[in-house]
């Protein structure tokens, strides 16, 4: 999730907070204090540096399907094996069957490290999905241990997918499997091209400031998509190309009328897949990423191996 100053050429429309993904007004968090620890510890805790764990999410928040559960970690770990040992995810009540996927992190000062966990398909739509992560007292490595456990209670919205197309310049948006939008498009230009592949939605704004070489713009109706700038948003200035070639700086330009609507529409952790874009895949930490690694891939863990 490490904004990338190099990615800027390929997502340049950046948005003034490209260096990380605020908690949403949709309900992220950043959960993990004394009121959010899980199950006890025993009474003999071996010793060790302490390394506590938090939580993106909170309890009773809803997410689009492609949102992973993200933990944060306050040391870098060397040793992974316990802390997937001590996770428990069900989902309506049957076991998850999925995967930590470890990586380096400067998106919270004093957590080095952030570990996604997500399942080998999207999170099924309208479901419940609980965590156990008793973690304290666990090791996370030669001289390192964990010190808090938690629990987390979210749910899942309806199964919002959108698909954009960069060679017909449409974006189509299904939300349970059922057709609610098509919008003419624009992407970014040859020089500045979108990402292929699959971006989660990560935050929504009203009015977006976004800043590049020769401009310096408060844009409308703006959903992230990428840590290193890249949106679907509002571009009145860009009507005549909409829906017939791509000239943007790495974004996805909609008409006003189309942003509002999909900005309403929209909630954190939903699905866009791209195609067609010229650019090359979205890289896996550049926001939420994930479903860009192949499930093996995942599984091995990242920066901690698991397997």
């Amino acid at each position: 999730m490490i904004a990338a100053a190099a990615l800027a050429t390929l997502a340049a429309c950046s948005g003034s907070s490209s260096d990380g993904a605020a908690p949403s007004s949709s309900g992220g968090s950043w959960a993990g204090g004394p009121s959010s620890s899980g199950p006890e510890a025993s009474a003999s805790a071996p010793a060790g540096k302490p390394v506590h764990v938090r939580l993106f999410q909170a309890d009773g928040t809803t997410w689009g399907v492609g949102m992973p559960i993200i933990a944060y970690l306050s040391a870098k770990i060397t040793d992974a094996h316990e802390f997937v040992a001590a996770t428990a995810v069900t989902v309506n009540d049957a076991p998850a069957g999925g995967a930590w996927y470890f990586q380096k992190s400067a998106i919270y000062a004093g957590y080095p490290i952030e570990a996604h966990y997500r399942t080998e398909k999207y999170w099924p739509a309208h479901a419940k999905i609980h965590m156990d992560l008793a973690t304290k007292d666990r090791s996370a490595g030669t001289g390192l241990v964990f010190d808090n456990s938690l629990t987390l209670d979210m749910s899942t919205g309806a199964a919002n997918i959108s698909k954009i197309d960069g060679k017909s310049e449409r974006m189509t948006v299904t939300s349970d499997g059922k057709q609610v939008f098509s919008f003419p498009v624009s992407l970014g230009k040859a020089s500045t091209p979108t990402f292929g592949g699959t971006k989660i939605v990560m935050e929504k704004a009203k009015v977006q400031r976004m800043t590049g070489a020769g401009y310096d713009l408060k844009v409308p109706w703006s959903v992230r998509i990428t840590n290193s700038g890249e949106f679907v948003h509002a571009a009145s200035w860009n009507g005549g190309n909409i829906g017939q070639r791509s000239t943007s700086h790495g974004c996805t330009n909609l008409t006003v009328a189309d942003a509002q609507r999909f900005f309403n529409f929209a909630q954190v952790g939903d699905v866009t897949v791209y195609t067609g874009t010229g650019g090359p895949t979205m890289p896996s930490w550049d926001g939420y990423g994930d479903w860009n690694l192949a499930w093996g891939t995942w599984q091995a863990g990242g920066v901690l191996r698991t397997t």
